[in-house]
Order: structure tokens, then sequence, then C-alpha cells
């Protein structure tokens, strides 16, 4: 998991989004997840992987959800179906995820 930067010393942590939503391209064996978070994850990539895959990361945003109450999430769109690790640093895991074609998963960061 690492941070945005703009050069030494220089954290970047982006807005909320503006309209705070995601298009999501999803049906076969294409699904997607969205990892929600606390406040402190704000601005945070988090790392997933899937057994024998690549790494691939997302940045975790402020959303507004109904009613307007801000959320922080991190949105993994067109991943292939299967079991998926989600990484609080390099060498260990949070938890661990199952995408399934065609469905939106969800993981809660472990407190």
């Amino acid at each position: 998991m690492t941070s945005g930067s703009a050069g030494p010393g220089t954290e970047v942590v982006p807005g909320p989004d503006s309209e705070s939503y995601a298009v999501l391209d999803i049906g076969g064996d294409i699904g997607a997840l969205v990892l929600y978070g606390p406040a402190e994850l704000r601005g945070v990539e988090i790392e997933i992987s899937r057994a024998g895959a690549a790494r691939t990361h997302s940045l975790v945003r402020e959303r507004r959800i109904a009613g307007g109450a801000p959320a922080y999430a991190a949105v993994y769109p067109g991943l292939p179906a299967g079991d998926y690790t989600i990484w609080r640093d390099a060498d260990t895991p949070a938890g661990t995820v199952v995408v399934n074609g065609g469905q939106v998963a969800d993981f809660h960061w472990p407190s």
C-alpha cells in the first residue's frame, strides 16, 4: 500500500470524486471489487492480487453516498473471476475476497 506523491515530502491526497460514481463493465467471467475503508486510508493505494497473477492497485477516495455521507472506497473494475488477496503492505495480507463474474464484490478493511 502506498500513498500518492508529487515529490519528496509532498503528499497528494485527492478530494472527493466530483460525481462519486464509477462505471463498471462486468459480465461473463469479469467482475469488480469495491473495498471500503476508514478515512485514514484516503489517498492510499491498496494492492490486490489473484493467485499466479501480478498485483494491481487502486486509490482509496472519498465518495458521497445516499444522504451525502462520506464513504472511503477503492474500486477495482474489470477483474477476472477468482479469489483475491487484499494486501495490507508488501508482505501482509489484510484478507481475501471472492470476485464472481457479472457481480460486484465488496470488502471491508479490517480494524
